[in-house]
Formats: C-alpha cells, structure tokens, sequence
C-alpha cells in the first residue's frame, strides 16, 4: 500500500538489536517498483562456501521467483551468494514475462557480483498480476553494491515490508563445544497469512558451519513447528518464500542433531512467525489455540487451524463475545474426529463448556473479561486421544476489510 498504517497495537516495543553475521553484507534502495520514495529493494551478499535452504509455498499459482529459488535449492557450493528482494509487485500471475523478469534481475546481480547465476536467489511481494518493472531494480544495482555493509540487516528489513505496520527481526546466540554462532532473521508479512511452508517472506542468518543437507532438514522440521503453526487470514500466498545462508565464518561446525543449535533456531523461526500475527492486517487481538486429546496430533492440528481460521470466531474475538458455540462449531466441521459430549473448552483457565454443555461453574462475564483482554488462549480438549497442537492466529476487524478493500490504490 501506498499510504502509511498506524502501527499494530500488539507490535513489539522496538526493532531487536541484530547481531553482525560475519559472511553476510547487506544494502537496499528505494527503487520505485510501486511507490516513490518508498526504500523497496535489498540485496544480502554471502560469503564464499554459503550453505542455502528453503521452503516455499505449495500454492499451485506460485510466482516465478518461488519457481527458481525453488530450482536452485539443494546441493553444495564453493561460490558465494546473493539474496535480492523487492517489495510492491510480487511478480506473480505474469506469464513468460515473469520469468524473464526474473532472470534479469538475477543474471544482473549475478554479473555484477561475479557470481553463478544459480547462486542468485530473488524474491517479489506485492501486488499480484502486474508485469515486475525489473529495469528500475536493476537500474539501482550499482548502488546497492555500494552500500552493501554487515551492519544493514536492519534497513533491509524495512525494504521488503509491503502492509506491514513494523519491520520484524529476531535473534539467538548458542555457545557450542566449538565456540560460539549467532543467528538472525527478518520477515515480512501481516496479510495473505496461511503458510502452507513458511509465512510470506523470511531470510535467516547464521554465521555456523552447516552442510546444505543438515541445514535444510532442519529449516523444513523447524517451519512445520513455527511458521505452519500460523493464520491470519487462511490466504496461502503466491510468493511464501523462507531462505536461510549459514555462512560458516564462524568456523563452528553444526549438525542436524545439534539440538542445541536447533532449538536456538526454533526460538528465532517462532518469535518471527508470532511477530507476522502480531501484525495481522487490523488486528487487535493476538490468539494462542491449543488442542489436546485429539485421535491424532495431525488431527489435532485440523481442529486448531479450523477455529483459527473461522470468520465466525475470529470476529467474535474482535468483538470480544465469548461466543464459545462458535468454537464448538468450527470443532464440529473440521473433518476431524470429534466427539460432542466428550469435548472441553477453557478460555485462559476458565473452564468454558464440558461434558457437551455448558459448564455450571462457568459466568459469562468471567468469559468475557477473558476476551478483553489483548492476549488470549483457547484450550479445547477432544477427549479422544493423545494428539495436541499448538496454532497462532488473531482477530478479524474492520480493519482488516479497510487495508484490503484499497490495497491497490
């Protein structure tokens, strides 16, 4: 969008202080892809010997950027890397045109930054359907490479915001046998948020040592956790694109079962995942639904994302009526396995309903204390099994009609 929103009243007090990543530099520009004035372009440099994985969305109209990173993934190199990113046009639903401007961003950079080609990994968010006017990307390229700097991961999280009320970042530091790594990322995200992989954009960090095969088994366990476990809106993207480079300048070698390493990972891929519902388009209302006692974990997660993604129940949050039928609901048309009489529902730890009704203990101004309040949870037990999931969502308001009723003007 072209004008400013206010920022998401459930936002982070501040941008985290980002840590130096030795073998990766950073710069960005304000391009006019869409807007003037308006910095919209970064490009991440890594060093030489760059460990790269992704996850991308499974939307069947991915855009050609998704297509080629999706292309180039996979294997070792001793060549460094590139990351170039735009926001305001997703370069998505463009036909051959997408792809060509695709490639002339990419085999620019490349030239430009003595690279392969197919170490080159580019990515679009935006407006969806319009031809990429890719000559203004290239057209500030030499500038890019002169502002490129360790300490610019910060302004390149600005540069890829498109709804967004504020730039997100997270950080770890693990002190392993071998020393000590760190690990940063940035996202973007706020509206069109259903991961069906990752969220809608997220470059990570880290200056460990990791073979490409290690360090993609673990970003792909780690999303499932993290980034799959999150709605906004039950829109997957075009674009949804997690990268993560693992420099290896810090010389500490990390292995898929470092679960030291991994679970710092989980914190940086968590905090950046609640940071994209914390900022969902309109939102007021950040959601914690966890289900247990489901026949199985994955139905578990059915039943959590069901009452996450309902209009019914997101709206009623909005609203702050404890309408706990509608959760009831949502339960009952998931597909899952369900029980009526076997189910619980707690706000916070208030119990709600049980047994199939409403609990005798349970007054409906306790419930709808629980409502006004900014962070809430949801507790529903299946009482069938042993499966449980945990899913973030938020609320549905106004707003959220507001953003996206002019999202192109």
């Amino acid at each position: 969008m072209g004008k400013t929103l206010a920022k998401s009243p459930l936002a982070p007090e501040r941008f985290p202080d980002l840590p130096v990543i030795a073998g990766a530099e950073f710069a960005s520009v304000a391009a006019g892809v869409r807007y003037a004035g308006r910095t919209d372009v970064m490009l991440a440099r890594l060093a030489p010997g760059t460990a790269i994985a992704g996850v991308f969305t499974r939307s069947a109209t991915r855009s050609a950027p998704v297509l080629d990173c999706q292309a180039k993934i996979g294997g070792a190199s001793d060549a460094g890397a590139a990351i170039v990113v735009n926001s305001g046009n997703s370069n998505a639903f463009t036909g051959r045109n997408g792809v060509e401007a695709t490639r002339a961003v990419t085999s620019a950079v490349a030239k430009m930054l003595d690279l392969p080609e197919g170490r080159v990994f580019s990515s679009s968010t935006g407006v969806i359907g319009e031809p990429l006017p890719h000559a203004r990307i290239t057209a500030k390229l030499d500038e890019l490479k002169a502002g490129l700097t360790e300490a610019g991961i910060s302004d390149a999280a600005r540069a890829i915001m498109t709804t967004d009320t504020y730039p997100k970042g997270a950080t770890a530091s693990v002190d392993l046998p071998g020393g000590t790594v760190q690990i940063a990322g940035i996202a973007k995200g706020s509206g069109m948020i259903a991961p069906d992989m990752a969220t809608m954009l997220v470059y990570i960090f880290t200056d460990a040592k990791v073979a490409q095969p290690d360090l993609q088994a673990m970003v792909s366990a780690v999303s499932d956790r993290t980034f799959n476990c999150i709605t906004v809106d039950s829109d997957t993207s075009t674009s949804d694109t997690l990268l993560m480079a693992a420099t290896g300048a810090s010389g500490v070698s990390v292995g898929a079962d470092d679960r030291a390493f991994v679970e710092a990972l989980e914190t940086v891929m968590l905090d950046l995942a609640q940071q994209v519902v914390r900022d969902g388009e309109g939102a007021t209302k950040f959601v914690t639904i966890r289900v247990t006692g489901a026949a199985s974990d994955a139905d578990a997660r059915t039943h959590a994302m069901s009452i996450a993604n309902s209009p019914l129940v997101k709206t009623a949050i909005a609203g702050e009526d404890p309408n706990w039928g509608r959760i009831v609901m949502a339960i009952g048309k998931s597909g899952a396995a369900a029980d009526r009489d076997a189910l619980s529902i707690r706000f916070g730890d208030i119990v709600v309903a049980e047994n199939g009704w409403v609990s005798p203990t349970y007054k409906e101004a306790d419930g709808a204390a629980i409502m006004k309040q900014a962070e809430i949870d949801i507790n529903v037990d299946i009482g069938l099994g042993q499966g449980k999931a945990t899913v973030w969502t938020c609320d549905l308001t106004h707003g959220y009609i507001s953003i996206n009723a002019d999202y192109r003007s």
